[in-house]
């Protein structure tokens, strides 16, 4: 069920640099907070569309990560600013949302767990840092790197690579510059071209929501692919709320098909592990 594990690698066409000044905007400081908001609007589309464009290239990356979380592998997601905090966010919503042990997918962010809710400067360029913080986790073969930097040359994303390739593990680039040193260096490169920001430079704009629209389109479809859904439901999810037992209770109720009472009392005995009670509601109805 598991797809091939061969290496491929994907090219693509320049489309211009997010360094870029966008021709659109030039006048932005004048503007009334409507056409502001339309323009910032306008682009967020460009970024839909763009990464819309590269789902056949996604679907290489799913196949990659399929097999190496499949294979018992590890995923780590890599990069500096937004977009190391973009990938830190994913990964932190794996394990409450598909029960995956979270030693399984993993952020490795420049400036560590201090850049996640501020800006720390400097830490993007060293290189260093990042290839020392993948061999202290013992990144090896199995393992999958998704290295992320919206314009494809800050260091540190760009150096995650290097004991990538040296222990033969599998390495994806989220980047928007198709020519940059990120995507050429990598097994697959998704870059969707959203072109220059409406703010010239700042890529936290249509940039880091393109990053973040592929981020999740892999995780979901990882996770999918992998059984930890049963139909649209989220049969691994971890009730560690009020409102996340009512959904368990809710998804027993639907899969079991079980009463309200009975699905309760079969999460309780399975202490919430919700597949666990779906299967003992599918025995009980037998």
């Amino acid at each position: 069920m598991l797809a091939s594990c061969r290496p491929k690698r994907i090219r693509m066409a320049d489309n211009g640099s997010t360094e870029a000044v966008l021709d659109e905007t030039r006048g932005l400081d004048g503007w009334s907070v409507e056409k502001i908001l339309e323009a910032i609007h306008g682009q967020d589309r460009v970024a839909v569309e763009a990464v819309g464009s590269v789902l056949p290239d996604v679907a290489r990356a799913v196949e990659v990560l399929v097999c190496a979380l499949g294979g018992g592998g590890r995923w780590f997601n890599v990069g500096a600013g937004t977009s190391g905090r973009m990938g830190a966010l994913d990964a932190a919503e794996i394990p409450p949302t598909f029960g995956l042990p979270p030693d399984r997918v993993q952020a490795i962010v420049a400036g560590g767990e201090r850049a996640l809710s501020r800006a720390v400067e400097g830490v993007e360029d060293d290189a260093e840092a990042a290839v020392r913080e993948l061999r202290a986790r013992g990144l090896c073969a199995g393992d999958a790197v998704v290295a992320i930097s919206a314009s494809g040359h800050t260091p540190f994303a760009l150096a995650s690579l290097e004991p990538a390739h040296e222990v033969g593990a599998r390495t994806i680039a989220i980047t928007c510059n198709p020519r940059s040193p990120l995507a050429e260096a990598a097994e697959i490169a998704l870059v969707p071209r959203v072109g220059p920001e409406v703010i010239a430079g700042s890529t936290r704009l249509k940039g880091g929501l393109a990053q973040k629209m592929l981020l999740h389109l892999l995780s979901t479809t990882v996770m999918v692919r992998l059984g930890y859904v049963e139909g649209n439901l989220m049969t691994h999810l971890v009730p560690a709320s009020d409102k996340l037992r009512r959904r368990a209770v809710r998804i027993v109720m639907a899969l079991g098909p079980a009463d309200e009472a009975r699905a309760t009392a079969l999460l309780e005995d399975c202490w919430g592990d919700v597949s666990a009670a779906v299967t003992q509601a599918r025995r009980g109805s037998e």
